[in-house]
């Protein structure tokens, strides 16, 4: 599917392109207005797509940077202050930073062997199976799959986490 990012849920220090399609960390804050979508202080951007039902999948140049990631959220997730990156906080999601690629599960994240380090990343939802599975756009291979999850009917969007000098770019 087509995904772009939602500028109204975009963190102030959060650059996102024109084509809503890239985001980075800038160095200085953006003039945004506050507003309850907005996450604060967290580096995080839901994309604009909701879905509560379907298998939507999408892909995320990730090659830029270490400090990333990348998954789904429950539209109702937490904005304000610190947040749970795991399926506790209603965040399903693979990441990096430095040196450690991992899914972040729950009460800890779960290391991916460093070898699938990828450039690109498929996000696929299977929202009536409750199912969140990452695939390496490049080679193939199944990256993590998330244990079964209950969505309760509730909208799924796209999200992003973006630290400095990262950038992260729908395919």
């Amino acid at each position: 599917v087509d995904v772009t990012l939602d500028p109204d849920t975009a963190q102030s220090w959060l650059i996102l392109s024109e084509d809503q399609r890239s985001v980075m960390q800038g160095a200085t804050q953006q003039s945004r207005l506050d507003n309850p979508e907005r996450f604060d202080p967290w580096p995080c951007v839901l994309g604009c797509e909701g879905f509560n039902s379907g298998r939507p999948c999408w892909e995320v140049e990730v090659g830029y940077g270490s400090c990333w990631a990348v998954g789904v959220a429950l539209e109702s997730v937490k904005r304000k202050g610190p947040i749970d990156i795991s399926p506790v906080g209603g965040i399903w999601a693979v990441g990096q930073y430095k040196e450690k690629f991992q899914a972040l599960t729950s009460p800890s994240p779960t290391p991916v062997l460093p070898s699938m380090v990828p450039q690109r990343v498929r996000v696929c939802l299977d929202h009536a199976g409750g199912q969140v599975m990452f695939v390496n756009v490049d080679s193939e291979a199944v990256i993590f799959t998330f244990p079964r999850a209950t969505f309760a009917g509730e909208r799924i969007h796209p999200w992003f986490w973006v630290g400095k000098g990262s950038q992260l770019r729908l395919c």
